[in-house]
């Protein structure tokens, strides 16, 4: 589901108008972010970490609502839900493009992400979803990155948000992963971000 704002009252009416012009209109952040007690609950429940990962930020995107904002015909449109867009390995050394539909219920979310996981692992091609409610996610685990930059098409109007993860590090018994957050300025601002990134920590916290 989703519903047209006014744009009339909404209160960033300004800044939408003056970040929608710009010819790179994406802005991004790279944070630590502790894993420590995700990482054991993955572990511990026989889950995948990266698929829990996924399951958090689509329910931190039910909390912060300008994550599931987009601009679609010139209109600024707000998801009920953000579903998780993610790339999905194969064996061949490649990786597909993937979708899971988002659920509260995390035994769902996961039946979910291994049907999605499955499908697109055993293809060939590089199906990309349609969706515009996602939140495109990619995952660098070989890396400790401090910056990232995205390959983009300037000429296609995307205004999901893009989440990257990267290497899980250990130091005392404390975990941590790089974790990257690019977001269109026209529907997000740094208080937004700021406040995503501390909910996601806290689901990542429990």
């Amino acid at each position: 589901m989703k519903q047209k704002l006014d744009l009339t009252i909404w209160p960033r009416r300004a800044h939408y108008e003056f970040f929608r012009t710009f010819e790179e209109p994406y802005y991004g952040v790279c944070v630590p972010l502790d894993s420590t007690a995700a990482y054991r609950f993955a572990k511990r429940n026989g889950i995948s970490f990266f698929h829990y990962c996924l399951y958090n930020t689509s329910t931190a995107a039910l909390a912060i609502e300008p994550f599931r904002l987009r601009i679609e015909n010139d209109e600024v449109i707000l998801y009920d839900r953000s579903d998780a867009g993610c790339t999905i390995p194969r064996p061949n050394g490649t990786f597909g493009f993937g979708h899971i539909p988002y659920d509260p219920d995390l035994t769902v979310f996961l039946h979910n992400a291994a049907l999605e996981t499955a499908r697109v692992s055993s293809r060939e091609d590089l199906e990309r979803p349609t969706a515009n409610n996602l939140i495109r996610h990619s995952a660098l685990p070989w890396i400790n990155f401090t910056s990232l930059s995205h390959a983009r098409r300037f000429s296609v109007g995307d205004t999901c948000p893009w989440i990257s993860f990267g290497k899980l590090t250990e130091s005392d018994t404390i975990r941590t992963m790089p974790l990257s957050i690019h977001v269109h300025h026209a529907l997000v601002d740094g208080l937004d971000l700021g406040q995503f990134i501390a909910h996601f920590q806290e689901l990542m916290n429990a």
